[in-house]
């Protein structure tokens, strides 16, 4: 059976049955996790035959008193874009290969697994790879296989037809024409692209299928590579192997390198460092997590060290926390701001908002560090958020009742204190001289919000349908925001934007590819124009989405501000692949 609600009671009853007589299946929901381990605790003398098996993905709610009772079985996909196609192959055989007649189906199942392993491969490399990991299975690939054979076998049926009716040689050619738009649909929007749930992920799975399934295939005049090295680069170029029978494609697979560069799968060399930066980040993260929270000890000298080892961590929270109190500034007055500007427009109305929730945190960090320091004096005791709060500062990370009430960030407690003093001179100088000049969107609670007020009001001043309007973006070459005079009528200029996945030529003015071991780049001021969607005319402009850290978008569609127009002497396709995106705030 299946775990969905209500259905807890059914499943207590299926596995005392279960115990007595035989086998269930489960796919288990993560709050009903402790019933079922209380459960098995109370089974005494269960049937010799019973067996209980459950399905799940990696939960961290999973009881540990039941996987130290289970034999653990697990399955993942082979790591490597070679093993990947070994697998997908070694399924395949010369009879399936053989089923559809057209010249094409082999060259084009060689095309799939190489697609498939990428789109694995992909999720190597975190969020620039895909927002969202997806688990695209053995089954996507047979499914879509058997498509590729029906519409491939239809177009020869189509084609023998007309010869056998003496047809025209145009129409020929005409009828056994591969169907490329059926089959890009199909694969990357219904077979793997119905896993797939954000929309900038879907972007660049179609990218793949267009820049991998075409005539360009067959063109003799200039071959088609997966994926050819630029000048100076290592390792060759990667092909469609010619028409043959499968033990031709096996022989090419094995001739690839184990280990592949993150250009095969469209991204930039730097793509590694990331990789590798971010399992160093995360095991650290782990080691400080797992030291300990006490000295302590049994007799002797380890007693007394243990206890200077307690008294120096508390010392140095209670510094901490006393630091961090002596920091907070004073709560703004919003009910005097608002009586003060009077009717408000659209971005005051941003304004008095973003102060009401700075005062929330304020007062919530405030209230927090009183009591954790109450606590440390001895004049109350430890709960469970003064714990939370106490470990967070010794470690210095952002304690996570005051991430919930801020937002969303990747820095640590030092950077994240400093992040949240300039947040603060931008309000301060907001309330006191109007809206800035050059707007830190960082600093916003809600950019987003900005952003629609700006939309907002040049409709109402100049007439447009709020609906037929957008945001259109010009990236300038000022640095700082010293070199702006004043403030646009409407829009604004923008500052502190990072962009991952690219570089930015001054000079050009245009995106550029990453020097090695830059995986960052501050863009210049950013000029953010509202416009009617329908006098926008773009050419050579790439769509970046713009998030606010480089966890970028979660599976609930949270974290996209907005999209940016980048100048681009590229194809957009060889950005989508690269990952290119801009991002509000980075993690120092």
């Amino acid at each position: 059976m299946a775990l969905g609600q209500g259905m807890g009671p059914k499943a207590v009853e299926l596995v005392e049955t279960g115990a007595q007589r035989g086998l269930w299946n489960c796919h288990l929901l993560p709050k009903w996790l402790k019933t079922l381990e209380k459960l098995l605790e109370r089974l005494a003398r269960p049937h010799k035959d019973f067996r209980l098996w459950l399905t799940t993905e990696p939960c961290e709610a999973f009881p540990l008193g039941v996987l130290q009772r289970s034999l653990k079985v697990v399955t993942e996909p082979p790591n490597g874009l070679k093993l990947n196609l070994r697998q997908s192959y070694g399924k395949i055989s010369d009879e399936l290969l053989d089923d559809c007649p057209h010249p094409a189906f082999r060259s084009l199942v060689y095309v799939l697994g190489f697609f498939h392993a990428v789109v694995q491969e992909r999720r190597k490399y975190g969020k620039l790879g895909w927002n969202v990991p997806y688990d695209f299975s053995e089954t996507d690939f047979r499914i879509s296989m058997a498509l590729i054979s029906t519409y491939l076998t239809k177009a020869a049926l189509a084609q023998e037809q007309q010869q056998q009716q003496q047809q025209a040689l145009l129409r020929q050619q005409e009828a056994a024409a591969v169907p490329w738009g059926t089959l890009r649909y199909l694969i990357g929007e219904a077979m793997y692209g119905g896993r797939v749930s954000d929309s900038f992920d879907r972007r660049v799975l179609t990218t793949y299928l267009e820049e991998y399934m075409g005539d360009f295939l067959f063109d003799a005049c200039q071959p088609f590579h997966f994926y050819a090295p630029r000048d100076g680069a290592p390792g060759g170029a990667i092909d469609v192997p010619q028409p043959g029978p499968r033990d031709a494609y096996l022989r090419a697979i094995e001739a690839l390198p184990l280990v592949q560069s993150p250009e095969v799968f469209g991204l930039h060399a730097n793509a590694d460092i990331s990789y590798y930066t971010a399992a160093a980040k995360a095991l650290w993260a782990g080691l400080v997590d797992l030291q300990p929270r006490a000295g302590g000890g049994a007799g002797g000298g380890g007693g007394g060290g243990g206890a200077g080892g307690a008294r120096s961590r508390e010392e140095l929270v209670a510094g901490v926390a006393r630091d961090i109190h002596g920091r907070l500034p004073a709560p703004f007055d919003v009910p005097l701001i608002r009586k003060a500007i009077g009717v408000p427009s659209p971005t005051q109305v941003v304004l008095l908002q973003e102060l009401e929730r700075w005062n929330a945190l304020s007062a919530a960090m405030a209230s927090s560090l009183h009591d954790l320091q109450r606590a440390l004096s001895g004049e109350v005791g430890f709960s469970g958020p003064l714990e939370e709060l106490s470990a967070a500062l010794a470690n210095g990370k952002l304690p996570p009742a005051w991430g919930r009430l801020a937002p969303p960030t990747q820095k640590p407690l030092g950077p994240w204190m400093a992040w949240f003093a300039r947040r603060h001179e931008q309000y301060a100088a907001w309330v006191e001289g109007g809206e800035p000049k050059v707007m830190w969107l960082a600093g916003l609670h809600a950019p987003e919000t900005y952003l629609a007020a700006l939309v907002q009001a040049a409709c109402r001043d100049k007439g447009w349908p709020l609906d037929r309007s957008r945001l259109y973006t010009q990236v300038t070459r000022l640095t700082d925001a010293g070199q702006v005079e004043e403030r646009p009528r409407h829009g604004c200029y923008v500052s502190g934007l990072y962009l991952e996945g690219a570089a930015w030529d001054h000079d050009a003015g245009q995106l550029t590819r990453q020097a090695p071991k830059q995986l960052v780049q501050e863009l210049p001021l950013l000029q953010i124009i509202p416009a009617e969607a329908a006098r926008l005319r773009l050419a050579n402009t790439f769509r970046a989405p713009v998030y606010v850290t480089q966890s970028r978008r979660n599976a609930m569609g949270g974290g996209l501000v907005f999209e940016a127009d980048l100048a681009t002497g590229e194809h957009p396709s060889h950005w989508v692949l690269q990952g290119v995106a801009l991002v509000l705030n980075i993690d120092r």
